[in-house]
């Protein structure tokens, strides 16, 4: 247990030594293009699985953080009393709470542990969180926890980069090949997206078509959307 506590109590402090809020703000040009670019991606993923409506689907969100994207899915069309979020920092549930409206339902602890019943949701979504854990043993016991709660028929969602940052030594990047390991039961679909960050804020601060033209380019987009099917048998 103190391994796995050790990782908790890392991955708080790596939180705490990113950059501040202004760094994610939506006043910045590169964070709302690639926001706008993951919606519509996942707006064609949910239609490619055959769904007409949104508001009937069962959704948790592993590292919910301040609740930014429970917020773009209920802007999506996410019923609120369908939608959980987990997070493990306690100032983030709080912000999460201020922001989401009351039938959201907020989960403050370590998410292998979090009271979600078996093949109970749709879709268990998880963004740039693995690249935060940098322990192998510990993102299997979360991704086998996230496996427990898909519903047969429904799905991971996971969104998170490739590459490592060599600036960055408290993040690794997350490849195709490990989400397979992470998931062995569900063969992925992958889709490159986002333009690599560094070159996204240099070129959309001259102009916002720059960030199209560059993203263009599978070798410079940074990260994955994949979705990893439960087989209904």
């Amino acid at each position: 247990m103190s391994g796995e506590y050790d990782e908790l109590q890392a991955l708080a402090e790596r939180y705490q030594r990113r950059a501040g809020p202004d760094r994610y703000s939506m006043l910045q040009p590169d964070v709302w293009l690639t926001m706008q670019e993951r919606q519509r991606a996942l707006l064609r993923l949910f239609a490619s699985q055959g769904h007409t409506q949104l508001s009937h689907l069962r959704l948790v969100e592993v590292g919910c953080g301040a609740g930014g994207n429970l917020l773009e899915l209920l802007r999506l069309g996410f019923a609120p009393e369908r939608l959980v979020g987990i997070e493990v920092l306690a100032d983030r549930v709080e912000r999460a709470r201020q922001v989401l409206p009351g039938g959201v339902t907020l989960w403050h602890g370590d998410a292998r542990v979090a009271p979600i019943a078996p093949g109970s949701q749709d879709i268990v979504f998880v963004s740039t969180v693995f690249s935060s854990l940098l322990d192998d043993a510990f993102q299997q016991q979360l991704a086998d926890a996230m496996w427990r709660w898909v519903a047969p028929g429904g799905g991971v969602l996971w969104y998170d980069f490739t590459v490592d940052n060599p600036r960055n030594p408290d993040v690794r990047g997350v490849s195709p090949s490990r989400v397979r390991q992470l998931f062995p039961a569900g063969p992925p679909r992958f889709k490159r997206l986002t333009l690599a960050p560094p070159l996204a804020r240099r070129v959309a601060r001259l102009h916002p078509v720059l960030y199209a033209v560059l993203n263009a380019l599978p070798l410079l987009r940074t990260h994955l959307l994949a979705w990893i099917d439960k087989p209904k048998t």
